[in-house]
Formats: C-alpha cells, sequence, structure tokens
C-alpha cells in the first residue's frame, strides 16, 4: 500500500461527495464606499503604475511558460512513465485536451498537494501516509476550498497559484517603490524610474518562473513573504504577524521570516515613526591610544550599532503569531494520531539528512565536479559519485546545473546586503542557509533553484544592476527567457525540474 493510493485501496470507501453547486451571490452593500475607493485607487499614480506593470508581467509570461509546455507535450508527447507519485484523477484523466492543459501546471510534487486537497493528511493512515506531512497546509487548504465552489482540483490550484502571484508581483512594486523613496543605496537617481518595472519582469521571466503559475505553493509563499516585508516596513506588526502565521503554514521557511521582521522592528527602516535613537556617529580618531584604549573604542562603537534604534512597544508582541501556523500544523497532527514533527521527519523519504551549516554546499561542488567527469567521460560503466538511481547522465546534468544557480546567486546576495536594508540580506542568508545545512545524499543541492526563485530581494537587486547597464537588459532578459521556457518544456514531459 502506498501513500498515493493508500484510500483508493480501502475496501468500499466511501466516495468524497460531489462539490456543491456555486451560490448566488447576494449584491454587497456599501457600494459607494466601494466606488469611492476604486476613485481613490485610479488617483494614485503609483498604485495604478504598479497594476498596470505588475499585471503586463503577469499574463505575459504565463502566456509564454503556459503556451511552451502545451506545445512541448503536443510534438514530443506526455514523456517517459515516471515512478512519481501520480494516481488517476490528480494530473492525468481528463482527456486528451484536459492532459495536455495540465501538463505545464501538474507535474511532480504538484501531485502531493492534490491528493492532499483530496484526501487529507490520513495521519490515521501512517506510515502509508507519512510523506504527505512534508506539504504544509495552507496551499491545499485553498485548493480545497476553491474546489468547493465546483472547480476541478488542477484549476483550483491553478487558480490560487496565479492570484498569489499576482499579489505578489504588485507587492514586489510598490515594496521597491518604497525602497527607492529611501533616497539612496537601491540604484543611481538616473535610473530609479526603471527598477520597479524590470523587478517584476526579473521574477516575472525568471528561469524557474514557471513555478509560480504551476500547482506548487512557491507563489502563495512569494505573495505571503513580500506582504510581510511591505507590512514591516510600514509599521503593521499585526499583519506582520498574522502573514508570518500564514507563511509557516505554507512551508517550514516560513519561520525564517521571524529574522528580518524583528530586524526591521528594531533596527529599521520604517515608516510609521522616527527612530527613538540616532545612529552612531564615526568612529573617533585612534592614533595615539593604546592597544587596550582602542579595543574599548571599537567595543563601544560595537554595542553603539548594534543597540536598537527603535524601544520595545506592545506591538512588538504581534511577533509571537508568527511561529502559530507551525506550531498548529504539529498540534493537529499530534492530536490527529499523527507525528507533531512528521513534517520534518517526512524529509527521510527524500533523503535529507542534517549536517553542518552551509556544509551543503561543499557537498554540492563535490557532487557536480563528479558530474561533469560523469558527463565529459561519455560513458556509463563507470559512475564516479554514488548513484541512488536512474540514469548517471541525469543525476550529472542535474547536480551541475543546481551548482551553476547557486554560484549565480552569490553575486546577487553581496549585492542585497551592498544597496539593501540589512533586513533583506540576512532573510536570504538564512534561506539559502537551511538547505545547504539539510541536504540530500545523491543530489546536495536538490531544488536549489526552485528555493532561491521565491527569494524576491534577489530578483530586485538583479532588477536594480540591470537598470544601470542598459545594453545587458535585453541579452539578460532574452537568456532568462529561453532558461525559462527549456525547463517548462522538461517539466511538462516529466523531466525532473529543481
Amino acid at each position: 500500500m502506498t501513500s498515493d493510493t493508500v484510500e483508493l485501496a480501502i475496501a468500499d470507501a466511501a466516495r468524497e461527495p460531489a462539490p456543491p453547486s456555486g451560490q448566488p451571490v447576494s449584491p454587497r452593500a456599501g457600494a459607494a464606499p466601494a466606488a469611492g475607493r476604486v476613485a481613490r485607487l485610479r488617483a494614485d499614480e503609483a498604485r495604478m503604475t504598479a497594476l498596470r506593470e505588475s499585471w503586463r508581467a503577469l499574463w505575459s509570461s504565463r502566456l509564454l511558460a503556459w503556451s511552451a509546455g502545451i506545445a512541448a507535450v503536443a510534438v514530443l508527447g506526455f514523456g517517459p512513465h515516471r515512478t512519481a507519485l501520480d494516481p488517476p484523477g490528480t494530473t492525468r484523466g481528463f482527456g486528451r485536451l484536459g492532459d495536455l492543459l495540465a501538463a505545464p501546471v501538474a507535474r511532480w510534487d504538484s501531485d502531493w498537494f492534490l491528493v492532499i486537497a483530496r484526501f487529507g493528511y490520513r495521519p490515521d493512515l501512517a506510515p502509508a501516509t507519512n510523506a504527505r506531512t512534508a506539504y504544509f497546509p495552507l496551499y491545499p487548504l485553498g485548493i480545497k476550498a476553491i474546489a468547493l465552489l465546483g472547480a476541478p482540483l488542477v484549476l483550483a490550484g491553478v487558480l490560487v497559484s496565479l492570484i498569489a502571484f499576482a499579489l505578489a508581483l504588485y507587492g514586489i512594486h510598490r515594496l521597491v517603490t518604497l525602497e527607492l523613496g529611501r533616497g539612496r543605496g537601491l540604484v543611481a537617481g538616473a535610473h530609479r524610474g526603471e527598477v520597479a518595472r524590470l523587478a517584476v519582469i526579473v521574477m516575472a521571466f525568471s528561469p524557474m518562473a514557471f513555478f509560480f503559475s504551476a500547482v506548487y505553493s512557491e507563489s502563495l509563499y512569494l505573495a505571503l513573504s513580500v506582504g510581510l516585508f511591505w507590512s514591516a516596513r510600514n509599521g503593521r506588526w499585526m499583519w506582520v504577524g498574522i502573514l508570518g502565521a500564514l507563511a509557516g503554514a505554507t512551508r517550514s521557511t516560513g519561520l525564517l521570516l521571524a529574522l528580518p521582521a524583528l530586524v526591521i522592528y528594531l533596527y529599521g527602516p520604517r515608516e510609521d515613526r522616527p527612530p527613538d535613537r540616532a545612529r552612531s556617529g564615526p568612529a573617533p580618531p585612534m592614533a595615539g591610544k593604546g592597544r587596550w584604549a582602542r579595543a574599548g573604542s571599537r567595543a563601544r562603537l560595537l554595542a553603539g550599532a548594534l543597540r536598537p534604534r527603535y524601544r520595545l512597544r506592545r506591538d512588538l508582541l504581534w511577533l509571537a503569531l508568527l511561529p502559530a501556523g507551525v506550531l498548529l500544523y504539529g498540534a493537529w497532527l499530534a492530536f490527529s494520531g499523527g507525528d507533531a514533527l512528521g513534517p520534518f521527519h517526512a524529509e527521510n523519504a527524500w533523503n535529507r539528512q542534517l549536517v553542518g551549516p552551509f556544509t551543503g554546499a561543499w557537498h554540492g561542488v563535490v557532487a557536480a565536479f563528479d558530474g561533469v567527469r560523469q558527463l565529459l567521460s561519455m560513458q556509463t560503466r563507470h559512475v564516479y559519485f554514488p548513484l541512488v538511481g536512474g540514469s548517471p547522465y541525469v543525476a550529472a546534468e542535474h547536480n551541475t546545473i543546481e551548482l551553476a544557480f547557486l554560484l549565480a546567486a552569490v553575486p546577487a546576495v553581496i549585492g542585497v546586503l551592498r544597496r539593501l536594508p540589512l533586513a533583506y540580506g540576512l532573510y536570504v542568508i538564512a534561506a539559502i542557509a537551511l538547505p545547504l545545512s539539510y541536504p540530500v545524499k545523491p543530489e546536495p543541492l536538490m531544488s536549489i533553484p526552485r528555493y532561491l526563485v521565491v527569494l524576491f530581494p534577489l530578483g530586485i537587486w538583479m532588477a536594480a544592476w540591470l537598470a544601470e547597464r542598459p545594453r545587458l537588459r535585453r541579452p539578460a532578459l532574452a537568456l532568462s527567457v529561453v532558461a525559462m521556457i527549456v525547463f517548462v518544456v522538461q517539466f511538462s514531459t516529466w523531466h525532473w525540474v529543481a
């Protein structure tokens, strides 16, 4: 009995009731206030610009990704048979046209979310269902909610992803505009007008951006993390707590959002009120001072730099909500007869193991080096690395590509630390540290490209970098678009990506 068929194997299992038909929506009260809000929105040029540019990036990038995936399946077929989780009625079984339309959006991990939305976690059927707990509940709950209105599960998942991605792009545009308003750091004045537009384009057309319209939780997590940063920058701490809790219920890395939230609370920059304490001034001259005097001066400077600029107030208590999503998920599993730490234990099914901080990066370098040797050898009789299964060429290709993505992220992380407020850089470093400290044995950097695509500060830095280099914009974006097409073609035809 396997996780994909456990419910189907139960004799005379009760079928799921048909979702109720949609009920007519009664007219909303307060039409006049709503009209007033629309009028104010149209009068706000910054918001209207964000709406226009994020909408343009959304529909054009999704049309390209979907068209490429459908064309690939139409020409190449549905790809080789895979042993991955894929029970009937999740990514297939919709007829020729339906299966074709689902190909670019429902593969691999999509099946897990769809199975959870259809059957639930079913901890009472453990251990056959233990692996499901690795997928956090908010996204499949969103799928289930829309499916109850009558939509097929795959369509419901796509709708959740598209709505979340639309909100994320709009939020990124607004957040970049806010950071530009600080007047320093992000980009020179002559290029400021292009950064927000380029930021949404970079995010929408990045090589792994096709996941944002697939039945994956990437777009939902991106929207929640962007919303948390926006709320923190504007001092809306209740929303910081709520959005952080929802992000934690979307994926385990949501816990890491507590770090930037706390940094912004204590050190800023914040738009809600001026700092209670000024920044430390320049260091006094140390020439002629003794060693101990110089050490004491440096210690005082460090203490002054670490001293919070904002005093603690009662609104700090909202940050206690940040771990609520993870804690409630674990508590529900425990009360349902499962393992409260099941989401973390379930990673063993993918051969993940906890090692030292960032140790996975070294393992990734070794694996990519051996992968290059395998590819150059043009033979499979001798394998240069431990192979769990499948083709040595495919494993070598994955390890090489994943290291390339990680190396490309290094200058971007440095750029974020230099140009954006400290909270952005610390968030990116923590989010990268987690998978690098928890690598997969045969493929240490597995899914690193997909983990990087939701780290929107990297996209903001890339947009600022391209804004200052007009001649490189088209070549860089064209290369990104080509890469996205290649990856969505592979994904649609059941080849593992990220």
